[in-house]
């Protein structure tokens, strides 16, 4: 993917919440869900190709989560327009941060590269 471009106009919304019900805290899995909703502020469709997560825990390991679409799709965003989806990750700590980026492509096949900025995973009671 030599010939990514970094600008591309997508707005990306992230909402967290800690998922007790899918835990296993003895086991040290803190399950997660995230909610991200991308609007399409460019004045041409663009379609998601690929995800890119590095997630951090509360320890400083990490991991690299790469993958075509998102949940199993690659949906299309004309102007204007807007796709929500909700996924999960589970990480050994109470506390941890998740980045990562989109890949895009428009209608010629120019690939983009949309950036998601950092957003913390947390359970409710943790204190860092």
């Amino acid at each position: 993917m030599d010939n990514v471009d970094v600008e591309v106009k997508i707005d990306i919304q992230v909402e967290t919440g800690y998922l007790e019900q899918h835990s296993v805290e003895e086991e040290q899995q803190y399950a997660f869900y995230y909610s991200i909703r991308i609007e399409n502020l460019s004045d041409m469709p663009l379609q998601i190709l690929r995800r890119y997560w590095l997630i951090t825990d509360g320890d400083g390991d990490t991991k690299e989560v790469e993958g075509e679409g998102v949940i199993g799709k690659q949906p299309r965003l004309g102007p204007n327009q807007h796709f929500e989806y909700t996924s999960s990750a589970v990480i050994p700590t109470e506390v941890g941060v998740m980045q990562g980026s989109y890949t895009l492509s428009d209608d010629q096949g120019q690939l983009y590269q949309a950036e998601i900025p950092a957003f913390r995973l947390a359970k409710p009671s943790a204190l860092h």
